[in-house]
């Protein structure tokens, strides 16, 4: 790259430590050059091994900064990118995007009012294999249904004891967005919600109707002691089955992927892409629609 982008960080959590700001210094396009969070001591530990400007309040990492990446909760997230994005700064945001459809549709306007570049970390959509596999999806088609599982104790561990938002929201909140997102991808847009139930141990089961006809069942819960944890995506139609298992590819380098994109779309102009802001809309109108069928 003739220049690198000077992205701003806002967070200093654990997935900020361990994807973002890692990922964003060791990227050739872009250069972590500021770190602001609630906390100005985590922030100042995060930013001084990398050599980034620790921010006393997000205003100041704005003015200094091209872009910007989001580590901090749903509703945080929405209005500071708001803020962002109106300042016509690229933004790199954390799904879900926000806690409600009316936050992440006013963003998502004031992205496209200003042509800033957007992606959200859907992390198994800049996976190699998942990639490989929808394309595979897209040259046989003829798929009818598809089932989806995703069950985990993340929030039964130390890392994760300290996230309200997680613990307010459980699964569906932070794992659904993926879930929905592949299955969307897989089998045509997400339509409709036909069911939706939680049950004892945050236990989610949806049925979703898709575009064309298809339906598919996903099952997801973060408070399940299971280990490993299960991920696998199934379709099946009049080509058989095609199953996805597991994370093969770690989410450092489905990161660096994601930046790859979103530096070339910076560069050459390009404010669409399928995991940009419009996405994350998206995928919070079918979360907003679950919670109202699970009543």
């Amino acid at each position: 790259m003739d220049e690198q982008l000077r992205v701003g960080l806002v967070g200093a959590g654990p997935w900020a430590r361990r994807v973002h700001a890692p990922g964003i210094a060791d990227h050739p396009g872009t250069r972590l050059a500021a770190v602001w969070a609630r906390r100005r001591a985590a922030a100042e530990e995060l930013a001084g091994g990398y050599g980034a400007q620790v921010c006393d309040d997000p205003a100041e990492l704005l003015s200094t900064v091209d872009a910007v990446a989001f580590a901090v909760p749903p509703s945080v997230q929405a209005e500071l990118a708001l803020t962002a994005a109106q300042q016509g700064k690229h933004v790199i945001l954390e799904k879900p995007v926000g806690s409600t459809v009316d936050s992440v549709g006013r963003l998502a306007d004031a992205v496209a009012d200003t042509g800033v570049a957007s992606l959200v970390m859907l992390t198994r959509r800049f996976a190699p294999e998942t990639q490989s596999w929808l394309a595979e999806l897209g040259r046989v088609g003829g798929w009818v249904g598809g089932t989806a599982r995703w069950l985990s104790g993340a929030l039964l561990s130390e890392t994760h004891a300290t996230s309200e938002w997680r613990h307010a929201e459980g699964a569906l909140a932070d794992i659904g967005p993926h879930a929905i997102d592949l299955m969307d991808a897989a089998l045509g847009e997400v339509t409709d919600v036909l069911a939706a139930h939680r049950s004892r141990g945050d236990l989610w089961q949806l049925m979703l109707g898709h575009d064309g006809g298809a339906t598919s069942t996903l099952t997801m819960s973060l408070h399940l002691p299971v280990q490993p944890t299960i991920v696998d995506f199934s379709v099946y139609g009049d080509q058989g089955d095609r199953t996805l298992s597991g994370r093969s590819t770690p989410p450092q380098e489905c990161y660096t992927n994601l930046l790859d994109d979103f530096v070339a779309m910076v560069h050459s102009g390009t404010a669409e892409h399928p995991c940009d802001v419009r996405r994350g809309l998206h995928l919070q109108r079918v979360l907003a629609a679950a919670r109202r069928a699970a009543g």
